[in-house]
């Protein structure tokens, strides 16, 4: 799949180096959000508001932090109608979305754009590969950019300009290249060979069969890819344990497909332009949600 990424020119700035383009997995922040935070939180209805409150508090504080230029909001499909040929156990085991998620869900979109956050959407691929074109068009353009997820996937973007805000206990952790290597032990574009050979329960991906994620990143370490790895399962001359040879040479064509599954996909997107945080119109949103003290919060800063 191919798509043209639309570029604009970075603006000039009198103050001196912009900030980074902030993109928000809005998907995985809303279920985190949602499961992490008590269902009683509600507003004046008595309509749950926990995932989105924990939401807005989590990208506030990433901004708070880093002074993004621009904030984007990211949604897309569940899960991607191509992947979903690849594999059709991709994405087959998870749940219906809650009723309660749900009803925050459709909300979502008019409380970010009132807070002065873009709303995108990835159309039939994921929120993930939008935030991927994202970081890709920033990039090209001079700027630097920070993928607010809880998407291990997306340590695949993780570079010079770009680094992945992951959330932890305290706050986002910020992931690039050096972090990666030392969680996974391999490069970040390697990413998806990881993926392919050790598996990935989350996305139901069951990885070459024995196949953990220290005896993946062995591989890749010494054989540098997904191919490299499947061309030495299939030299007799390589020192592979016979175990290893039949777990890699079973189906190679299932494995090559895990890895395409976990590549990002080119989006078409424009780079977003400079949007700072809209604290009067997010506080009268959130106030209508119900939500008072984030709306007496806004309102406060704002003041």
């Amino acid at each position: 799949m191919t798509c043209d990424i639309l570029v604009r020119a970075a603006p000039e700035y009198a103050g001196g180096v912009p900030g980074p383009l902030l993109a928000v997995d809005a998907p995985s922040i809303l279920y985190r959000s949602f499961f992490a935070l008590p269902s009683s939180i509600a507003g004046a209805d008595g309509t749950p508001v926990g995932a989105l409150l924990g939401t807005v508090n989590v990208v506030l504080q990433a901004i708070a932090r880093h002074e993004p230029r621009a904030t984007a909001m990211c949604f897309g499909a569940e899960a991607a109608g191509y992947r979903v040929a690849l594999y059709p156990g991709y994405h087959a085991d998870r749940p219906p979305m809650p009723p309660e998620l749900a009803a925050q869900w459709e909300r979502a979109p008019a409380l970010f754009a009132a807070l002065g956050w873009q709303v995108l959407d990835a159309g039939d691929l994921e929120a993930d590969d939008l935030l991927g074109a994202l970081a890709v068009s920033e990039e090209e353009a001079g700027g630097t950019v920070l993928l607010l997820t809880g998407d291990r996937d997306m340590f695949q973007c993780a570079g010079e300009r770009t680094r992945v805000l992951f959330p932890a206990k305290g706050g986002p952790e910020s992931i690039g290249p050096a972090e990666v290597r030392e969680r996974y032990g391999v490069e970040p574009a390697q990413v998806p060979d990881l993926i392919a050979l050790r598996g990935d329960p989350s996305d139901g991906l069951p990885g070459a069969k024995g196949i953990g994620a220290k005896g993946a990143a062995d591989l890749l370490r010494r054989f540098g890819s997904l191919e490299g790895v499947l061309t030495a399962a299939g030299d007799p001359r390589s020192d592979l344990t016979v175990r290893l040879r039949g777990a890699l040479t079973t189906d190679p064509e299932l494995l090559r497909a895990f890895r395409e599954i976990a590549t990002l996909q080119p989006v078409a997107v424009e780079r977003p332009e400079d949007s700072p945080l809209d604290r009067e119109r997010g506080a009268a949103a959130a106030r209508e949600l119900g939500m008072v003290r984030l709306a007496e919060r806004l309102a406060k800063a704002g003041g």
